[in-house]
Order: structure tokens, then sequence, then C-alpha cells
């Protein structure tokens, strides 16, 4: 469930709330009962490693220069999985 995060608009105390996207956003200060707005808060998603992006496709240090009547056979058994002929 995500964190969300609300600031009140008369005492300026930002609240947070774990909510379902299907909830209503909260409404009222639970101190002061003044009107809250719903903040943009950053994410702490992020991607690292590989990936199907950095290991999916040749990279420079290990290029196979294939033509389009290239065959399968033409890779190295090391190469056979990145090699864009391979398929």
């Amino acid at each position: 469930m995500p964190i969300y995060e609300y600031e009140c608009q008369k005492c300026k105390k930002v609240t947070e709330a774990w909510q379902s996207i299907s909830d209503e956003p909260l409404a009222s200060c639970p101190d002061c009962h003044g009107s809250l707005k719903k903040l943009i808060s950053s994410s702490s998603f992020q991607l690292k490693g590989g990936g199907w992006y950095a290991d999916g496709y040749c990279s420079a240090s290990n290029k196979v220069k294939c033509d389009s009547g290239s065959k399968k056979s033409s890779c190295s058994s090391k190469e056979a999985s990145s090699c864009p002929c391979a398929s």
C-alpha cells in the first residue's frame, strides 16, 4: 500500500497516510481540522543492476556483426544468446 503525504493549509503540518489507491483522499487535518492538500513526494523506487536494457543487447565490447543473411551458426556458443541473428 502506498504512503501519501498531505499538508494542512492552516497549520502547515505534513501528515502521512497509508492508503489504497481506491481510498478517498484525506480532507481534514487530524490536529487542527484544517483542509489538507495532497503533496507529490519523490519515490524511493530505483532501477539498479543490469536488467533487460543493459543485458538484452550486444554491448560495444562483444558486438557481433551479423548481416541480414547470417545464420545462427556464425555466432560462437558464448555469444549465441546475445547475438541479434540468433533468433
